[in-house]
């Protein structure tokens, strides 16, 4: 091979590099500027205190209960304890004997309790409901999307929200019967 032709081969290696790097740069930048308007446009709302409880309808699991679903905007003008829970969660099982101790006084006074299950299946749903006589809907998320809606990390987590529509509180953790019945107290309907 003559001096020319290897000079001429070793360009030609260069060039192949140089076309591969930028097409390699061009990918990642254009994977980059992907995820910033993916993330720009999602709804990264954190509800907190004060603002109006997103809406969402849910199939409920008990249908011993006189709804087939639970949709928030229904329960205009009613307080409501929004609690987010999983059958293997601790707290959560705790909890829900004070909110069934609680609810059938706080129904008729006009609050309602939406126990949302994050379980995987229904079966697991029902088992629960028979073993503590869960009387209060419980919805199931199956796929996710109130849960996301509302932001929510640990389980439990509770939004108590007033007759307008407004988060009142957002609790993080387990709850007491004293705590809960407190938390009813304050998002009662006006007689």
């Amino acid at each position: 091979m003559s001096l020319d032709e290897a000079k001429k081969k070793k360009k030609n290696k260069k060039r192949n590099r140089l076309i591969f790097r930028i097409s390699i740069l061009t990918v990642l930048v254009a994977a980059v500027a992907f995820a910033l308007v993916s993330n720009l446009q999602a709804d990264n709302s954190i509800y907190q205190v004060g603002d109006q409880a997103p809406d969402f309808q849910l199939q409920q699991v008990n249908a011993n209960n006189e709804l087939e679903s639970v949709q928030l905007s229904d329960l205009r003008g009613k307080g409501v304890m929004l609690n987010f829970w999983g059958t293997w969660c601790e707290p959560c099982k705790d909890e829900m004997p004070y909110m069934q101790d609680l609810y059938p006084e706080y129904k008729d006074k006009g609050i309602e309790i939406v126990a949302v299950s994050l379980d995987a299946t229904e079966i697991v749903i029902n088992r629960f409901i028979d073993n503590y006589d869960l009387t209060f809907p419980v919805p199931h998320d199956t796929t996710g999307e109130v849960m996301d809606l509302y932001k929510v990390g640990p389980l439990p987590t509770t939004f108590f929200i007033s007759p307008e529509g407004e988060i009142t509180e957002v609790i993080e953790g387990g709850l007491t019967l004293d705590s809960i019945e407190g938390y009813l107290q304050e998002v009662l309907p006006e007689a």
